[in-house]
């Protein structure tokens, strides 16, 4: 089945019959994020899927605030429509359908990779966390991070099509949450905001779900000097309705590199002008910041 027809398929039944999915949860007086952790997903201990997911430390600090938005990763549910292959199922939800993601889908699920999902079958698409990796990083510490385990630092590596354990900083992540689960007031709160948002959640979950799978090649683009390309396929990413606030801020970030580089120094002021309104601690480091950048967004 072509791919952008079982995305459809999928979505179609996904919005007709999901338990739930990521949604917006609204900063309250008084919540922390082991809190809210607690709540949506049962354990305090959870709070560390909410910093990764909103980039919360990257940018400085896990602090919160009222009326911050952040965005609460949750599990997918999908019925198997006749045909429809583990490889189908991957590019549909994870991004694509190379082997490694086709058999976590099939592992989580208590499948195998060589034995089909049946028609009418239930299946859950784990929650995938878009991480921003640290100074000093690994994957086994990234795996030990969100996963509690070490030693599957591996898992993640073939995920991400990446080799060698080191990870540079500033570079993304995609992390897996198989086990993550709503609690009942999970589910309300989720149920509650799939019903404000409508069916225009089918074009931003899309949207989204694109950007994550874009993100760290526009990253590599700024990373080794391809500009022009960066700077197209960033503003093509702007254009797109219903990026989280942590997804502009990385693509605004890699904007005022690339147009800081060509000399574009009017769009990367106005760039990180807009950067600043959606990165939660937007003051750049002095010892890792190029002064021409620190320039062109008024720091010195």
């Amino acid at each position: 089945m072509p791919r952008r027809l079982t995305f459809w398929l999928c979505a179609a039944l996904f919005f007709i019959s999901r338990e739930s999915s990521a949604f917006v949860h609204v900063v309250r007086p008084g919540e922390t994020l082991a809190r809210i952790a607690e709540r949506v997903y049962g354990s305090a201990s959870r709070e560390r899927v909410l910093v990764g997911a909103n980039a919360l430390d990257v940018q400085g600090g896990t602090t919160i605030t009222p009326g911050m938005r952040l965005e609460v990763p949750a599990p997918l549910h999908h019925t198997v429509t006749r045909g429809e292959t583990w490889a189908d199922l991957a590019a549909a939800w994870l991004g694509t359908n190379d082997e490694a993601r086709a058999e976590f889908l099939a592992t989580s699920n208590h499948g195998y990779l060589w034995v089909q999902p049946v028609e009418g079958q239930e299946i859950e698409i784990p929650a995938v966390i878009t991480y921003i990796a640290g100074d000093g990083e690994t994957v086994d510490s990234v795996a030990e991070r969100f996963w509690g385990d070490s030693l599957l630092g591996w898992q993640l590596n073939r995920y991400n099509s990446h080799r060698g354990m080191a990870v540079a900083r500033g570079i993304v992540i995609l992390v897996p949450m198989r086990g993550l689960h709503l609690t009942e007031a999970g589910r309300a709160e989720a149920h509650a905001a799939a019903e404000r948002e409508g069916a225009s959640d089918r074009t931003v979950l899309e949207h989204q779900r694109s950007a994550d799978t874009e993100l760290p090649g526009l990253l590599a683009d700024v990373r080794y000097g391809r500009y022009a390309e960066a700077i197209a396929d960033g503003n093509r990413l702007l254009g797109r309705e219903g990026l989280t606030r942590p997804q502009l801020a990385m693509v605004q970030r890699a904007l005022i590199d690339a147009y800081v580089a060509v000399d574009a120094t009017a769009a990367a002021a106005a760039t990180c002008s807009a950067w600043k309104s959606n990165a939660q601690n937007p003051a750049m480091d002095p010892v890792r910041v190029s002064p021409k950048i620190r320039a062109a967004c008024s720091e010195r």
